[in-house]
């Protein structure tokens, strides 16, 4: 038997004016689509936005669905509408936050475990890593300088 060691760095900053122009606008992008969110009943709010390497930036927020496994992270509302319509282009950075209709987060909400697969699934497709900043509502925002960092042990295309 071997043991292996896993090991991930994030950096985290206090708060959103911690952070460069272009990622703090990333950010707010972010902010207003976790405004446009439909969740009546988790009623846990979530926005992403990326910036791809067109200059584009795509955002996307939760769907809520009675049926509830009908429904979609916003992580994942906003990674495959880029697949979709620009299906060339490469995902530079992602920004992603999420707050609560019940009481305020204040802690950086990382990706839930399906979203984390999906990004992974564009990270290894583009063949370079995604920035990955979150936050809850306010307070600090947390940033992975890959998603490997948030999954390391990724399920690809290389086990099929």
């Amino acid at each position: 038997m071997k043991e292996i060691k896993i090991e991930s760095t994030l950096y985290v900053y206090d708060a959103l004016d911690e952070l460069s122009k272009e990622v703090r606008e990333l950010m707010e992008k972010a902010i207003e689509s976790r405004n446009k969110a439909y969740a009546p009943y988790s009623k846990f709010n979530v926005g992403a936005a990326l910036l791809l390497d067109n200059g584009e930036v795509i955002s996307g927020s939760n769907q809520e669905n009675a049926s509830y496994p009908s429904g979609l992270c916003a992580e994942r509302t906003a990674i495959y509408y880029a697949g979709a319509t620009y299906p060339k282009a490469k995902i530079l950075r992602m920004a992603i936050t999420a707050a609560s209709q019940n009481q305020k987060t204040t802690s950086p909400i990382p990706p839930c475990g399906a979203c984390r697969q999906a990004i992974a699934e564009y990270e290894v497709k583009q063949k370079e890593p995604i920035e990955i900043y979150f936050m809850g509502e306010v307070g600090a925002v947390a940033k992975s300088n890959s998603l490997a960092n948030l999954l390391p042990l990724i399920f690809d295309s290389s086990a099929l």
